[in-house]
């Protein structure tokens, strides 16, 4: 096959392809904020809710931060995200449950930071609102599903919203825009590595 016919049949794949996407394009008409979900065993959940923050603050949005179960030790994230004025950031969380291995004092930390997401998730300010770990707070029956598939339906419209944390509840799943899991196949963890700054912390 002569290379001039590879270029041709490689420009014709890559038009067929312009021809879908431009479609697809043009079918999303719709305009409203998303529920996003980041979930599954694999590393990086937090991570791109984080960078979706740094994103919302590209486009000058307010945001609104809740960390549900994280809290017995500082990160990056949080260091650098608390010095932005525009981000109404909350460590809710009194650490990881293994650690705290006290179920009263996890549900009530969890509900005091449901109370601050939902509040959020009622003000028209904010563009963007990353509740973080809180799956891992529904899936414990700390903060009521129920609640928060409701306040989410009643959100402003224009709000998005990113949920992380593994195991997502199946009806959080169904009522969200985007779900993604996260599937782990390796961590350097296991191989005795401690958490590094910048990486995990």
């Amino acid at each position: 096959m002569s290379e001039e016919h590879d270029r041709e049949a490689w420009q014709r794949a890559q038009a067929r392809t312009k021809r879908l996407v431009d479609s697809r394009i043009a079918r999303a008409t719709e305009d409203r904020g998303v529920v996003v979900i980041n979930t599954g065993n694999g590393k990086g959940k937090s991570s791109s809710g984080f960078g979706m923050v740094a994103r919302a603050l590209g486009h000058d949005m307010r945001v609104g931060v809740v960390q549900f179960i994280k809290g017995a030790y500082s990160t990056g994230e949080e260091a650098f995200f608390r010095r932005t004025p525009e981000v109404d950031y909350h460590v809710m969380g009194e650490g990881f449950t293994w650690e705290t291995q006290d179920r009263d004092r996890d549900v009530a930390a969890a509900n005091t930071a449901w109370e601050r997401a939902a509040a959020m998730l009622a003000d028209p300010a904010y563009g963007l609102v990353l509740l973080d770990e809180l799956n891992v707070a529904l899936s414990k029956e700390y903060v009521s599903l129920e609640a928060v598939l409701e306040a989410l339906a009643a959100r402003p419209t224009h709000q998005n919203v990113v949920i992380t944390g593994r195991y997502a509840p199946e009806p959080l799943i169904e009522a969200a825009d985007t779900v993604t899991w996260m599937k782990a196949m390796k961590h350097a963890f296991k191989a005795g590595v401690k958490a590094q700054k910048g990486v995990e912390l």
